[in-house]
């Protein structure tokens, strides 16, 4: 499938505040996110990279123990089993790539109906 009309697709739940709509290839997971503002995105880690691209808002990231506020224009590269966490400080809109692909979303969205 070479074209993705994201805004046609349905509105994933990730966590209380954070929504998005993604695709799946065979090697890596797109999303087009959506936060709410003075979301927390408590630390975790996970075994993919993963690249977050902000388009909209302001973000705060720490990876790996260093924390940077993120603006529109750029992008925070957290790689595979590093710590890391978030706070939304204004709305945001960003997409994010995982790889290898998300499972734990593929079966998120075969378990939410809306």
């Amino acid at each position: 499938m070479p074209f993705i009309n994201y805004p046609a697709k349905k509105k994933l739940k990730i966590w209380d505040g954070i929504y998005g709509q993604v695709h799946h290839s065979d090697k890596i997971t797109c999303g087009h996110m959506s936060i709410e503002a003075g979301i927390a995105l408590p630390e975790h880690q996970h075994p993919h990279e993963q690249w977050s691209h902000l388009l909209e808002g302001e973000m705060e990231f720490t990876i790996g123990g260093e924390t940077r506020v993120l603006k529109p224009g750029e992008t925070a590269y957290v790689p595979g089993h590093v710590p890391h966490s978030g706070r939304s400080i204004k709305a945001c809109k960003l997409i994010d790539v995982f790889s290898p692909p998300r499972e734990d979303w593929r079966e998120l969205e075969s378990r939410q109906t809306d």
